[in-house]
């Protein structure tokens, strides 16, 4: 428990704090430390300006799980989040936060089933995961009561805006309880979310989290999506078809650091552990064979590397992906220094990518997707480095006793059959394709069949389906024939593509944006559409399709 002592300091529980050291967490990041203290204090609105990946769903998710009432036989607390994904993963967040209190914490979200849901809710939910539009379907069937809810969360509202919702969102707010505490986040704060913020909550206060800024021209930023059982694999690849891998691995927790530099260990890698739990002698001590190489592989949380200043690092890897895109820019920082070209590399599981792409567009970052090494290339790179290796040898002078005995084996073996017993004496496991595990490296995602797309193009710029389908083909790359379910609105259009061109034309139309604000985003379902159609959600003087067509 000392190891969580500004946690211990915001006032929480010892169930809370069990449960946040079972789940690694060593130290509270900006957000949650402006949040957690202001929520547990009293029940006030809260505006909070922060990123993706900032740690604010344990920032509102803590204090309301510390608040609410175990015994109540209602629903006290609302989430909205604007994709199915993410309703997924606060959900499962605040569950494993709860700790040892009896609280039944459910998503509900369009895809899933109807009826499973409405059983769920039936029996007794006490905090909602929902998105807007299955949000609005219950509220219609009676199914979900929201009048004596004492929390209101709008996570990610002007995503919610980008993609439609905002009426949506209006709606249900007017059908809560007026008593309630609201807290909305985001990471932008557009005009008309501040008019939502101004109408539905009460005396808000704004709590900001500044974003920094990092250049990382020198670096080469990678990513690898994989399930989460091979990235162990994933790694030894990455370390074993370098010449010289010199690189720190990032991990979220001590408990994974040490896991994996046990395992790294056990096949033979020079790796050591670095995190919260190590001595200050020790930790100076694993440094100092890490700046003299003796160790080329370091396994660390984001805290324990902190303070770190070695220059010539080849790769940071981040096995886990990190909180914030502040973390990204710190940790791959690390590489590409002193005019030295660096690789960062980040492993994701598929339920992942969704945060690696708002890493990207917060971080400005352009991270690429690529294959790992085929099990034939790590062979043919370790037969190179051997032949390397043994040249250097031969090169220098050898001592009389080696020479004696050299001619001793030829008097009774060949030179190939001598040179060959000497290998694999040397490197017997380096060639053998069977160290290596067969790695999927096509895992599939969440919603891996179709992905729904929101555009922020309409009629209003002169398109139609087939302009539509022209311009994003032509921007992207990807055919004509592959892109389906097309509807144009006033100020929007939607497009359903098979997920890996999903990403394709995201990265192609979003990357050329001047503003921060995407072109194109993920879409969970289509918005309500309105009779005027002048839901704008966009700045549509940033638009000029015409002139890019």
């Amino acid at each position: 428990m000392e190891k969580l002592a500004k946690f211990i300091e915001l006032g929480l529980s010892q169930d809370t704090l069990e449960a946040l050291e079972r789940k690694g967490f060593e130290e509270p990041t900006p957000i949650q430390q402006k949040i957690i203290p202001r929520l547990l204090a009293e029940n006030k609105d809260l505006v909070g300006q922060a990123q993706t990946g900032t740690g604010k769903t344990a920032a509102f998710g803590i204090p309301i799980i510390e608040r609410i009432d175990t015994q109540a036989r209602h629903t006290q607390a609302l989430i909205l989040t604007p994709t199915r994904e993410l309703a997924i993963q606060v959900s499962e967040e605040l569950n494993s936060l709860k700790g040892k209190r009896s609280l039944n914490i459910v998503p509900i979200y369009g895809g899933q089933s109807i009826n499973l849901q409405l059983r769920q809710l039936h029996k007794g939910v006490d905090i909602v995961v929902g998105t807007p539009g299955r949000v609005m379907d219950h509220l219609k069937r009676g199914s979900l009561e929201l009048s004596r809810i004492s929390y209101l969360v709008l996570d990610e509202a002007d995503e919610m805006l980008n993609m439609g919702f905002l009426e949506d969102v209006k709606v249900i707010l007017s059908s809560t309880n007026p008593d309630r505490t609201t807290l909305l986040f985001s990471a932008t704060m557009p005009q008309e979310i501040k008019a939502v913020a101004k109408q539905h909550m009460k005396n808000y206060e704004l709590v900001a989290v500044e974003s920094r800024q990092v250049t990382t021209d020198l670096t080469d930023q990678i990513y690898f999506e994989v399930s989460q059982r091979d990235k162990f694999e994933a790694l030894c690849r990455i370390i074993d078809v370098e010449d010289e891998f010199y690189g720190l691995v990032f991990c979220r927790t001590k408990v994974d650091v040490d896991r994996i530099t046990s395992r790294l260990q056990e096949r033979g890698y020079d790796a050591e552990a670095l995190h919260g739990d190590i001595a200050q002698a020790q930790r100076e001590q694993i440094l100092n064979r890490f700046r003299r190489k003796q160790v080329n592989i370091l396994i660390a949380t984001d805290v324990a590397a902190r303070g770190i200043d070695i220059n010539d690092l080849s790769h940071v890897i981040n096995y886990a992906i990190p909180q914030d895109p502040d973390a990204y820019v710190h940790r791959i920082g690390r590489t590409g220094r002193a005019g030295k070209e660096g690789t960062a590399i980040t492993f994701i599981t598929p339920e992942e990518y969704r945060k690696l792409m708002a890493i990207k567009r917060v971080a400005k970052a352009d991270i690429r997707r690529k294959s790992l090494p085929k099990v034939k290339e790590i062979i043919e790179a370790k037969r190179s480095r051997i032949n390397r290796e043994m040249l250097e040898v031969i090169r220098k002078e050898m001592p009389a006793a080696y020479l004696e005995l050299a001619e001793e084996l030829l008097e009774i073996t060949t030179p190939e059959q001598a040179l060959a017993a000497l290998l694999h004496r040397l490197y017997q496991n380096e060639l053998n394709p069977g160290n290596y595990q067969e790695i999927n490296e096509k895992p599939k995602r969440a919603q891996q069949a179709p992905t729904r797309l929101f555009i922020a193009l309409g009629k209003r710029d002169q398109l139609s389906k087939r302009l539509l389908v022209e311009f994003v083909s032509k921007k992207s790359g990807v055919e004509g024939r592959e892109i389906n379910g097309v509807e144009v609105y006033n100020n929007y259009s939607f497009i359903t593509v098979r997920a890996e061109k999903a990403d394709q034309i995201m990265h192609k139309l979003n990357s050329s944006r001047r503003d921060q604000r995407p072109l194109v985003t993920v879409a969970s379902k289509s918005p309500k559409i309105h009779r005027n159609g002048n839901h704008a959600p966009y700045n549509r003087k940033s638009s000029r399709y015409k002139q890019s067509v």
